[in-house]
């Protein structure tokens, strides 16, 4: 029985060892493929890491192009995020490299460029914009840089304490948006002080503690914000939040508005007709026409003579005096309001866009006609040709007393009026009363002058009139077209760009003959701005080609037919 059993046994083990060997095989296959798995996947691995929440917010911040829904919770261990939706991943070095670019766009995007001094008859550009814009064909106000996220964009709401204080929290609105390419932006609501002593807003919060409140903003409000020549002369704004609890208290009030307020500067390139107009009025009217009329203007840099000269059209925006900033500080004021717009909502060069627009539904033509109505301008159709007035059309010649002057001016009028035209010549000048002045050129049917500021009266003629600029040598027509043909054509007018020849301009007598000022003056243009001031508009003046210019009268003429 003994011998039996072991005979037995002995057998069994063998009937098993093949199936103990199939289990070995398999078990090292498994084995052998987890390994591979994890050596090649070493991501794999966190599977199994159990990690503090710490290490969980470091490794959810790795820089990646990851686009994720994110939740969170606040515990007494620490902060633990939930990553929900991953689109792409990077590897560190990518990440890294991309975190360079990223912040090579937002530098080169903010870099502020010097512009050149401004004189009395020309835009001051800002130099780097005037130079991409030769380049590209463009306006120098239709560059647009790098978006400057608002800091409450940056700002993470405290995530404990009760439910109704974190949503109100999140709901908090930037106080300024800072994306625009030619203005920031603040729009405040609410309990809006104004301490004039500080040039400072405040806008008192009473649902957040004072350990909450975002860092204070600082606003120029003058429509050049990539000019530093110019933003330099503007008085800076501070916007802030304040709160009733903690910290220092809100400043009292000594004067409340019912009225919204609307601060803008009138420094920087002012006393220039088209700065006047480009920076100032124009954007004034689109920020400052949803109020119809019941708004405080709220002004830093005031000179006198210039509230004197357009003292019709701020009454026309404003039934309320305007509230000079410098003297309010004098006397330590602290104006309140439940709305302020600090700074204005600039387009292109005097151009209202209306999908920009700020109530959506003004466009140029809204500011022309509100511009006649204030100065009283009867006007507003040309004279037609053969109408039973019998009268000559009227072309006025804006005849300029500086730089880029007309040589040949009584040829030009001679000329006009051979043609059909009652000729007038007006030199525009910055004492100019402007209700003269626009009574003058609403009177006429067409325009003519050289390439200047003097152009921008062009606004008080009727819609259906023409404008004619004459553009000196140089490849300045991009410039020309951007300053003053495009909105000509914004304003309801008709427009001819007449360039001038190398054989018509005074370079021909200072430059030798083959030089690349006249084989390719666009490539001079790398010199910068104050090359092209100086020589190639400043440094000219021009002698028109009468037969020429002639056909140019005749299809003005023309444009006048019924």
């Amino acid at each position: 029985m003994k011998g039996g059993g072991d005979k037995a046994g002995r057998g069994g083990l063998r009937l098993e060892s093949p199936r103990f060997r199939l289990l070995s095989i398999v078990v090292g296959c498994f084995v052998f493929c987890l390994v591979f798995l994890l050596s090649s996947r070493p991501d794999v691995t966190s599977s199994f890491d159990i990690v503090s929440p710490r290490v969980s917010l470091a490794n959810a911040r790795r820089p990646a192009a990851v686009k994720t829904l994110r939740t969170s919770s606040a515990t007494g261990a620490g902060e633990v995020v939930r990553d929900t939706v991953i689109v792409e991943e990077r590897s560190d070095a990518e990440a890294i490299e991309a975190e360079h670019e990223e912040a090579e766009r937002e530098n080169d995007g903010n870099a502020a460029t010097a512009a050149a001094s401004n004189s009395d008859d020309q835009p001051a550009p800002e130099e780097e914009k005037t130079l991409a814009a030769a380049a590209t064909g463009q306006s120098k106000l239709q560059e647009q840089p790098a978006r400057q996220q608002p800091q409450e964009d940056l700002h993470e709401p405290a995530q404990s304490g009760g439910g109704d204080h974190q949503q109100q929290q999140q709901q908090q609105q930037p106080l300024c948006d800072f994306s625009d390419f030619r203005s920031d932006i603040c729009d405040l609501a609410g309990d809006v002080r104004l301490d004039a002593n500080a040039s400072s807003f405040i806008v008192v919060d009473t649902t957040t503690s004072g350990a909450n409140v975002p860092t204070t903003h600082k606003v120029r409000p003058y429509p050049r914000k990539g000019d530093m020549t110019c933003m330099n002369r503007i008085t800076e704004i501070t916007v802030r939040r304040a709160t009733t609890t903690g910290g220092a208290p809100p400043p009292r009030c000594t004067v409340t508005h019912t009225s919204p307020a609307v601060v803008f500067s009138i420094g920087g390139y002012t006393g220039n007709i088209f700065h006047d107009f480009s920076d100032v009025l124009v954007p004034l009217y689109n920020t400052a026409h949803r109020y119809a009329g019941d708004v405080q203007l709220v002004m830093a840099n005031v000179a006198s003579w210039w509230l004197a000269k357009y003292a019709k059209l701020l009454r026309e925006l404003s039934r309320h005096p305007p509230l000079d900033l410098a003297k309010a500080a004098a006397s330590g004021e602290v104006h309140c309001f439940n709305h302020a717009v600090v700074s204005l909502s600039a387009h292109k060069e005097l151009i209202i866009e209306k999908d920009r627009s700020v109530d959506g539904n003004l466009s140029t033509p809204d500011f022309t006609r509100f511009v006649r109505r204030a100065l009283s301008l009867p006007r507003d159709a040309p004279t037609r040709l053969g109408d039973a007035t019998g009268k000559r059309p009227r072309l006025l010649v804006i005849s300029r007393h500086r730089t880029r002057l007309l040589l040949n001016l009584d040829a030009v009028i001679r000329a006009a009026e051979e043609v059909g035209f009652e000729a007038v010549v007006n030199e525009s000048d910055v004492g100019n009363d402007i209700s003269e002045v626009g009574k003058l050129i609403n009177s006429c049917d067409a325009m003519v002058g050289v390439h200047g500021a003097g152009l921008t009266n062009m606004m008080f003629l009727p819609p259906g009139a023409t404008l004619v600029q004459i553009v000196p040598w140089g490849g300045l027509q991009w410039m020309a077209r951007a300053d003053y043909g495009d909105p000509a054509e914004a304003m309801g007018l008709k427009y001819v760009q007449y360039e001038v020849g190398v054989g018509e301009s005074t370079l021909k007598d200072k430059f030798p003959a083959g030089h690349k000022i006249f084989t390719e003056p666009t490539s001079l243009h790398k010199k910068g701005f104050a090359f092209i001031r100086q020589v190639l508009m400043d440094g000219q003046d021009i002698v028109v080609d009468v037969g020429r210019f002639r056909d140019v009268l005749l299809q003005v003429l023309n444009n006048l037919s019924p």
